[in-house]
């Protein structure tokens, strides 16, 4: 009883808190995480909708069990070419677990779910009041409080994108917290590895999608883009990226850690680092 009502205690407050440092997870929501996957992957489901946007047309399912009540997830099972573009439900999961593995703890949980005798994504939803989209449509400022997190988010994310190759970093899944927090969903047209993704990445001053430039990191972020290896990445990935995948992430971390080299010497680097 005592274990059940920590857990309810815990998800009332998930992505509510004021904590502000270089992850966007509380202590109390990454305590939890394993606990969550589990469920998201054996709880009962019990309904299901449309999300009614996206191209890769998700559904919520929803679902229960006796120790964590009833929570929901968005699903997907997109697989090929959509609307001109490369898609993979296997990618949603490949993002949380490299966001696992670079202590950047902004994709809630994801994992592999059947639903209705079909393999996909199952991620955890985030009850977000606002999306970036939201924001600039409604003209809402950042609060001067948070000015300084959002900033450093935004640069984070770039960096993350360009690592995995995330061409469809839109404003609607930049979602917000009600403390401003950054969460990263939607990560299924990631990891392409074709020979721009492989040689060029996807912001920068190279950019092939937008020149918006990397201009402030954490160090403990770049010593773990530095110490990726194919192995590391392998072990957390599973079977969700095939080798040419994992190879070409590889190949954008040099790129990477170059753009990054060049911003340092530009701005210095005590501008750049933090």
């Amino acid at each position: 009883m005592k274990r059940k009502l920590f857990l309810v205690i815990s998800l009332l407050f998930i992505f509510s808190s004021s904590y502000i440092a270089y992850t966007q997870f509380t202590p109390v929501e990454i305590g939890i995480r394993a606990e969550i996957e589990e469920f998201l992957k054996t709880a009962e489901i019990v309904n299901s909708v449309d999300i009614g946007e996206g191209v890769t047309n998700p559904k919520r399912l929803f679902l229960q069990n006796e120790d964590m009540g009833r929570m929901s997830g968005a699903w997907k099972n997109v697989e090929g070419k959509q609307k001109g573009a490369w898609e993979g439900w296997q990618y949603e999961i490949a993002a949380y677990q490299m966001d696992k593995l670079l202590d950047l703890n902004m994709i809630p949980p994801t994992v592999e779910r059947e639903f209705k005798g079909k393999k996909g994504s199952l991620q955890f939803w985030v009850s977000s009041p606002m999306s970036e989209l939201d924001r600039t449509e409604q003209k809402k400022g950042i609060p001067k409080s948070r000015y300084d997190n959002w900033e450093k988010r935004r640069h984070i994310a770039r960096a993350f994108d360009c690592l995995i190759a995330n061409n469809d970093r839109t404003q609607q899944n930049i979602r917000y917290t009600a403390d401003m927090r950054w969460i990263l969903i939607d990560h299924s047209r990631s990891f392409y590895s074709a020979r721009r993704d492989r040689k060029r990445l996807v912001y920068g001053k190279k950019g092939h999608k937008e020149k918006k430039l990397i201009k402030k990191l954490p160090r403990v972020f770049l010593e773990k883009i530095k110490a990726l290896t194919y192995d590391t990445i392998k072990d957390a990935v599973g079977p969700y990226l095939k080798d040419n995948e994992i190879k070409a992430v590889m190949l954008r971390k040099e790129l990477l850690l170059k753009e990054i080299e060049g911003m340092i010497k530009e701005i210095g680097e005590d501008k750049f680092l933090y």
